[in-house]
């Protein structure tokens, strides 16, 4: 093991060494990503399905194992590390979460306004009867 080489987050190409790493190693690291992917979604259904967490936890362990879940995606499929050729992806990582957030955002406030600009419901039966 080189003195670069420990120091690299799964799947991270971006440290340049004197010999490629064979093709296993990287088929090792999106086995591993694959692996701990699964563990999470069985997890996360054991989580859903049991009875032996307080009633209210259970949203909270759903959110840790999904930001858990993200996690693992973000390293070990899109090897989005904090190396500083990856400046970009990130940055782009970010934009799209930024556009995302704003989306879910305006249609909450779309919605809402038009909640409350609706009829009241007991104005529509008296309507519907006539």
């Amino acid at each position: 093991m080189t003195a670069t080489s420990y120091n690299r987050a799964p799947g991270d190409r971006s440290i340049v060494t004197d010999k490629e790493e064979p093709i296993s190693a990287g088929a090792l690291v999106y086995t591993l990503g694959l692996a701990l992917a699964v563990i999470m979604t069985a997890l996360s259904f054991w989580v859903a399905n049991t009875s032996l967490l307080w009633a209210a936890g259970v949203p909270l362990g759903l959110a840790v194992l999904a930001i858990a879940q993200m996690g693992i995606h973000l390293v070990f499929f899109l090897h989005i590390t904090t190396g500083p050729d990856n400046t970009n992806n990130v940055m782009a990582l970010a934009f799209g979460v930024l556009i995302v957030l704003l989306v879910m955002a305006g249609s909450l406030v779309i919605m809402t306004n038009l909640n409350g600009s609706m009829m009241p419901a007991d104005l529509m039966d008296m309507q519907m009867h006539y």
